[in-house]
């Protein structure tokens, strides 16, 4: 039998309307069955190879975390997203829904892309794997390997999706990380700027906790605010993204060194995986505030 224990409350919120591009910190968000409203809906999508446009494609796409990414107006729920605007490094602003969206973007990358809001049936992006030990259970180092995402993993690997077929998150619709999580990794090798920014996570929880205390939630909900209601369904694995550099923060491979020393975590047979946070499903939509109260339940 499990009991209610607090353990925190909302220290931040972020969406992310483009696929790794920079994202919106958030004050107040509306939390649906597919995740926060806006997160992820759209991407970057190769014309000629029909792959999804990553930031851990690192070789192809670098600086792609140098975009910025913003709604035009606030999304709401039920209604039709918003368009993005889209803020290349050199200043010059961008609309989604544009042909000249897509020229320029396509320009800037060197690349032909367009902005989707639909990922392809067979989601696959190009992801580069650093030359880690330990970082890739398939011993991939200093290589670039096509991986499938989103409901298409799901789907090759005979499984249920808890993603809907089209959009654009990697395996699950929400993330979270304690800042226990980010102290103790900070804690561990204090050379290194553990940033939130770098772990691209939708709810920060503040807490009281030491070490890792959200890998002990896979299993368990997570009451936040009032109504909304979170499962945790799996710690979440990391990869290059951590270490790539972008406003401010330098390129650091120590980051994902770190975590595949101090918390790499068996997340099947022959797979232990550098992690930090915990991907969710999501069981009663709701409101969620900055500094609400998280209880475990």
């Amino acid at each position: 039998m499990t009991t209610s224990a607090a353990a925190g409350s909302v220290a931040r919120l972020w969406r992310f309307p483009v696929k790794s591009m920079r994202g919106e910190p958030l004050e107040t968000v509306e939390l649906g069955k597919g995740g926060l409203v806006g997160d992820r809906a759209y991407a970057l999508v190769e014309t000629d190879s029909g792959k999804v446009v990553s930031a851990k494609s690192v070789k192809s796409y670098p600086g792609l975390l140098d975009c910025r990414a913003a709604f035009v107006e606030a999304p709401v729920p039920g209604r039709a997203l918003p368009p993005v605007r889209i803020i290349l490094p050199t200043g010059r602003s961008v609309t989604s829904g544009t042909h000249d969206a897509d020229r320029a973007l396509s320009a800037h990358f060197g690349r032909d892309v367009t902005i989707a809001r639909s990922a392809p049936d067979d989601f696959t992006i190009d992801q580069y794997h650093p030359d880690i030990e330990g970082a890739d259970p398939a011993g991939h180092r200093d290589a670039t390997v096509a991986s499938k995402l989103g409901s298409a993993y799901f789907a090759a690997a005979g499984r249920p999706s808890p993603v809907a077929v089209g959009a654009f998150f990697d395996l699950f619709p929400l993330s979270v990380v304690t800042t226990a999580t980010l102290d103790r990794l900070q804690e561990i090798r204090p050379e290194s700027r553990f940033d939130p920014r770098r772990f691209r996570m939708n709810v920060i929880a503040d807490t009281e906790q030491k070490g890792f205390p959200e890998n002990a939630w896979v299993g368990r909900e997570l009451a936040i605010g009032d109504t909304a209601r979170i499962k945790v369904a799996a710690p979440d694995a990391r990869c290059v993204m951590t270490t790539l550099a972008q406003d401010g923060l330098p390129n650091d491979p120590e980051i994902l060194r770190t975590l595949t020393q101090h918390n790499r975590l068996t997340l099947g047979p022959g797979r232990r995986l550098p992690c930090a946070g915990v991907y969710a499903v999501v069981t009663a939509p709701g409101t969620l505030r900055a500094g609400d109260r998280v209880t475990l339940v």
